[in-house]
């Protein structure tokens, strides 16, 4: 991958609490931003991308992974980072098949993601796993976000779902985990 220099952002999310920390937080560069798929390949087509940052999980059943392989295979000297709260072994080596230049857990700023994009440029390998590997409760609390959110937000099905005392997942929710 040749060193490019960035200066047009898409950011595909289905979340637009995550769009709106981006626009605001990004302010160097050209920020686009799409809720869908069907957004962000018209934003693609339309504008001069050079990165995408694209959510692994986008709405019901669609894939980032689909817009991932879509994309590499139209323009493939766009940089892909694909981002995920559910992030898995199997879901990182499925993102890089697909075509990603980068996988990411969230949360995630964008200095973070372009710190590791010229670290992955100067060694030229693939990261390293280890560096991101999430800690238990980083994984306890992803899954628990999840659940929470496939609930549309009620605790008392969520807390059903996971098996656990409505007042436990309260006290889990105020304590969310740090990134060490």
């Amino acid at each position: 991958m040749g060193e490019r220099r960035i200066r047009n952002l898409l950011i595909v999310d289905d979340e637009e609490a995550i769009l709106n920390a981006f626009r605001r937080s990004v302010t160097d560069h050209q920020v686009h931003t799409a809720n869908t798929i069907g957004n962000a390949r018209a934003i693609a087509l339309r504008e001069d991308i050079d990165l995408v940052l694209v959510d692994l999980r986008l709405g019901g059943t669609a894939s980032g992974l689909d817009f991932v392989r879509e994309l590499k295979g139209h323009s493939p000297e766009i940089q892909v980072v694909v981002c995920s709260g559910y992030l898995s072994i199997e879901a990182t080596v499925a993102a890089v098949r697909a075509g990603a230049d980068l996988v990411v857990s969230k949360p995630v700023t964008f200095s973070d993601i372009l710190r590791k994009l010229e670290l992955a440029q100067i060694s030229n390998e693939l990261p390293d796993l280890e560096d991101d590997t999430p800690t238990l409760a980083q994984v306890e609390w992803e899954h628990i976000m999840r659940v929470l959110t496939d609930c549309e937000g009620n605790i008392t099905a969520a807390a059903k779902r996971l098996g656990i005392a409505r007042s436990s997942l309260r006290r889990k929710l105020t304590r969310k985990p740090t990134a060490e």
